[in-house]
């Protein structure tokens, strides 16, 4: 009834949204988002946007390489209405229809290879009852309902709280922060699996790649990530 007679403002450009369905911008500002296409050359490996025109070579960034996931890819760049809509997670455990429909045309889109398990990363126990839920599991709950992916909340866990990551943190800071931070809990039913793993942003690629690393270290075959966001790349 409130939004009836008091219209929400795009978090982007202070307009009026016009529907629910846009969740927190307005159309304009969507249109005006960049979204990643296969005609995007990215890297191969982390899903860095490299340019916006198709290169027709196995393109990669180079700064991905020991990392332990398999490949990584998102719906677009931490920026616009995309950015908006991350930042809209951390304070409702709601996914808007718009922001539905990209997930599923974003991985779609990518062709993820066969998966067995949809797992999010997860969040330490602090902040899960600071925040209320895991803004990555809802992510991954609506994947999995989608695709039929089994989806598995509980294997893997954070097992120490460790601080956020900062803006001016480099790449090392972020690992350092992440290192030694997640366990599995039931190795048995992840061996031999291709995991999904999900998360609303991939900054560094830090985290992704310490959950892909104790992943396979408990039997995974492989790890895929897949994100709302992508940010830009970090020295």
């Amino acid at each position: 009834m409130l939004s009836l007679f008091f219209p929400a403002a795009c978090a982007c450009c202070k307009d009026i949204v016009e529907s629910r369905r846009l969740g927190s911008s307005c159309a304009a500002c969507w249109l005006d988002t960049k979204l990643f296409t296969t005609s995007d050359t990215l890297c191969a490996k982390c899903g860095a946007f490299l340019h916006n025109t198709p290169s027709g070579l196995n393109a990669e960034c180079g700064l991905c390489r020991e990392h332990y996931y398999d490949f990584a890819r998102a719906v677009g760049p931490y920026d616009g209405a995309i950015r908006s809509a991350v930042i809209r997670l951390k304070s409702a455990s709601v996914l808007d229809g718009h922001l539905k429909t990209h997930l599923i045309s974003a991985f779609e889109r990518f062709a993820y290879p066969e998966t067995h398990l949809v797992i999010p990363v997860p969040l330490s126990k602090k902040r899960r009852i600071e925040r209320g839920y895991n803004q990555a599991e809802v992510i991954g709950r609506f994947l999995a309902r989608q695709t039929g992916i089994l989806f598995d909340g509980s294997t893997l866990e954070r097992s120490r709280h460790s601080p956020m990551h900062r803006v001016a943190m480099d790449r090392k800071a972020r690992e350092l922060t992440v290192k030694n931070t997640f366990s599995v809990l039931r190795p048995r039913l992840i061996a031999g699996k291709s995991i999904l793993l999900v998360d609303d942003v991939f900054t560094s690629g830090a985290t992704t790649s310490n959950c892909a690393k104790i992943l396979k270290k408990n039997g995974a075959d492989k790890v895929y990530v897949f994100t709302l966001a992508r940010a830009i790349l970090f020295s």
